[in-house]
């Protein structure tokens, strides 16, 4: 019985490491019949800062409950994110969502994260310490975080590249 409690305890600390930051919460209406009902739309990044993160969008009578659903499909839209012994990416990478654009490079150590918006939130909580990003096109803050995760995405180590190529990892790298 006490190795039951002790397998759900551990089960939950595993689920209690990932952090959600809400991005954005709006009020939103829609037109019926009888009037206008009002609702909330909130944008929320999931991640667990060790190359886990996800964007989410809950909507719903209440904040709370908006936030929640949001939580929720965030973690259903996980992206896996490689990252460098330097908490960097392994190269540079784009990433579009819907009308706006992301840009990132790989930074040095104590460079930081330089970037801004929703962009700098996805990447903080993606665990990527020093990174240079900008976001060109359009500034809404849902369409910024999934070009961020867009872009993230689209990365590949050394070493999947290497498979890919059917070559050893030494081949790769420029002499």
């Amino acid at each position: 019985m006490a190795n039951n409690r002790r397998k759900t305890s551990r089960a939950k600390k595993e689920e209690t490491n990932w952090q959600e930051r809400v991005i954005q919460i709006r009020r939103v209406s829609k037109v019926v019949k009888g009037g206008k009902k009002l609702s909330f739309r909130a944008i929320v990044v999931v991640g667990n800062e060790r190359g886990q993160v996800g964007v989410g969008v809950g909507k719903a009578a209440d904040v709370i409950g908006a936030v929640k659903k949001g939580v929720a499909d965030g973690k259903k839209h996980l992206v896996d994110v490689p990252l460098t012994k330097s908490n960097s990416i392994p190269h540079p990478t784009n990433g579009v969502g819907g009308g706006a654009k992301v840009i990132m490079r790989p930074a040095a150590p104590g460079t930081g994260v330089i970037a801004g918006g929703a962009v700098r939130t996805v990447l903080e909580l993606a665990g990527v310490k020093n990174i240079l990003a900008k976001q060109l096109g359009s500034n809404n803050p849902l369409n910024n975080a999934r070009a961020a995760v867009n872009a993230l995405s689209g990365l590949r180590t050394f070493m999947e590249v290497a498979e890919d190529r059917g070559v050893p990892i030494e081949n790769l790298y420029a002499q």
